[in-house]
């Protein structure tokens, strides 16, 4: 039986060689591909949303973005206020994108960088766009089945995840532009998935790990992600910002992308879902033994997944093991 995720009750990756070159940004943030051992992830509390969600695209609402100047051949605009789907300025050479990274003096994880998606655009936006829980956890989104995550977006910022500081203000190397917390959080989260919340779980400047469901550190910096060639001009915040927008039924040409990448890490087949299954079925344990690599999970929860037992025997199922 399929119900609302509005019924229910209250209550973090990094790979490079299975994404493609072609997911958050910040200095410690996750649901993103870094091909360190550490990762973000898992799952276990929600909080009643009955109430309708605004959209958060072109709503018309300003998100005080500031143009910065990087390259001689940037032109200042100071005071630019682009709507939430606004691309500011990406970057049209790889040694512009370059001088952008080392003026805001983002990590260089590849040198030279590769250049980010810059022409994405949001397609629509639709309430009848939200998600289904099944009984099983599961969340189905009507057009895009394939894609079945198994925690919310509020689930993942109110049990403690990217160590506090998601949604801090940052200056993206990607757009050229810097933003401010509070208008992020604007027009990318409804107002009640934060209710409560302190400024140290959502936009701290400095990465607490206690933080974190699993109590442990994992996910690349925002330099990590930009010179990789992960962002996208739409979602400068990376992969868990186009989750919560995707969540509340925005659609973008960036989905299909995104999605792939889920897939990769936290999907049936994923890097992340499949080595914590082996892990589980090795020390025969259950599937919530917390002890059984906990950066994986924390990795895996950024990514909006929680290990299940039904999710081990399918992986069982599946490998014959």
């Amino acid at each position: 039986m399929i119900k609302p995720l509005s019924n229910f009750h209250n209550f973090r990756r990094l790979f490079t060689k299975a994404m493609p070159k072609v997911k958050h940004p910040n200095a410690t943030n996750s649901a993103v591909e870094e091909t360190v051992n550490t990762i973000d992830s898992t799952y276990n509390s929600i909080h009643p949303t009955n109430k309708k969600r605004k959209s958060i695209v072109d709503t018309g609402k300003a998100s005080t973005a500031t143009t910065i100047v990087t390259t001689s051949n940037t032109k200042s605009t100071k005071n630019k206020s682009p709507s939430s789907s606004s691309s500011g300025n990406p970057p049209t050479s790889v040694a512009e994108f370059r001088a952008r990274l080392i003026a805001n003096k983002a990590e260089l994880y590849k040198d030279p960088p590769t250049l980010p998606f810059s022409n994405e655009h949001v397609l629509s936006t639709s309430d009848q766009s939200f998600p289904h829980r099944l009984e099983n956890g599961d969340l189905i989104f009507s057009d895009h089945k394939d894609f079945r995550p198994n925690v919310s977006p509020e689930e993942i910022l109110r049990q403690g995840s990217f160590g506090g500081t998601y949604f801090r203000s940052i200056t993206s190397s990607v757009t050229n532009l810097s933003y401010q917390t509070k208008d992020v959080l604007s027009n990318t989260v409804d107002s009640s998935w934060i209710t409560g919340l302190s400024s140290k779980m959502i936009s701290s400047k400095t990465y607490d790990a206690t933080i974190n469901r699993f109590r442990v550190k994992c996910g690349g910096s925002l330099g990590m992600w930009e010179s990789s060639g992960w962002m996208s001009n739409l979602d400068p915040y990376g992969w868990f910002q186009w989750y919560c927008r995707f969540y509340q039924g925005r659609r973008s040409t960036d989905d299909k992308r995104q999605i792939d990448r889920w897939l990769k890490s936290a999907g049936p087949k994923g890097r992340f879902r499949s080595q914590l299954c082996n892990m589980v079925i090795a020390k025969n344990t259950t599937a919530d033994d917390a002890t059984v690599s906990p950066v994986i999970r924390q990795t895996l929860f950024h990514w909006g997944f929680d290990l299940t037992e039904e999710k081990v025997k399918e992986h069982k199922k599946r490998t014959r093991r």
